[in-house]
């Protein structure tokens, strides 16, 4: 009896140590087919990430320069412009074809209304410009300190009352669509965003534009900021300028008629 309770225990062990041998296989090879599994899926999402990324970097910087980005944009934006000049120009002359020659005259005056062709005469500009850095070190409010796009719409609505035939702010045409934005510490006119100072001129009666500027109530108070805050303001004239045509799209987006 007690050699055969031996002999059973040494069966008995030899069983185990095989039943264990056997799970440490099953646990290696499913440890391999799970390495491999992952490897696989891996290389999948990388060639996947590869394919759509074509090229461009999934993952850009956080800290985007959006200076970088404004200028690429406006360089598109007037690239796109003068695309649309050059298409108007080639359908003025298609169109020229089958005009009367009486209608020219008319066509031309009504294209300089328009701002469509460049005209030339006389000039008044006002310069606005924020007032210097150091007046904010003293606790006034910033707002106070900056020409607003309200400012600028004032000046341009003084000149169109004082009798202007055609206006430019920072050197494009201000046409019946044109509009005033501000985006931060800048000014956007026809998708281009300016910095100050702001330079608005018109060509017309000089005397009469001066005379209108000195009268209205806006540039008085507005002078009360220029002496207290420094803003910048200035009046200049010209004998003769020369105003461009306006260069861009002239179909509204956001407008329809009313019946």
């Amino acid at each position: 009896m007690h050699g055969q309770s031996i002999g059973e225990r040494v069966r008995r062990a030899l069983v185990r140590a095989r039943v264990r041998q056997r799970l440490r296989n099953r646990r290696k090879l499913s440890g391999k087919v799970l390495t491999g599994v992952v490897c696989l899926l891996a290389g999948l999402m990388i060639t996947v990430s590869a394919i759509n990324a074509r090229g461009i970097d999934l993952r850009p910087a956080r800290n985007t320069d959006l200076i970088s980005l404004v200028e690429s944009e406006s360089q598109r934006n007037a690239e796109l412009a003068e695309q649309a000049t050059d298409l108007r120009t080639e359908v003025d002359r298609l169109a020229s074809r089958e005009r009367q020659p009486s209608l020219d005259a008319e066509l031309a005056a009504r294209s300089r209304q328009a701002g469509l062709a460049p005209v030339a005469g006389p000039s008044l500009t006002v310069t606005l410009d924020d007032a210097p850095s150091d007046v904010a070190a003293d606790g006034v409010d910033e707002d106070l300190l900056v020409v607003h796009q309200q400012d600028i719409q004032s000046i341009v609505n003084l000149l169109w009352a004082g009798g202007a035939e055609a206006m430019t702010i920072q050197g494009q045409r201000v046409i019946s669509t044109t509009g005033i934005k501000c985006v931060g510490n800048t000014v956007v006119l026809h998708g281009v965003p300016y910095a100050p100072p702001y330079r608005i001129s018109a060509i017309g009666d000089q005397e009469r534009l001066r005379q209108t500027l000195e009268q209205s109530e806006f540039v008085r108070i507005y002078q009360q900021y220029v002496d207290r805050f420094r803003l910048g303001y200035r009046v200049d004239t010209k004998t003769e300028a020369r105003f461009p045509a306006y260069r861009g799209a002239l179909n509204l987006q956001y407008a329809h008629a009313r019946g």
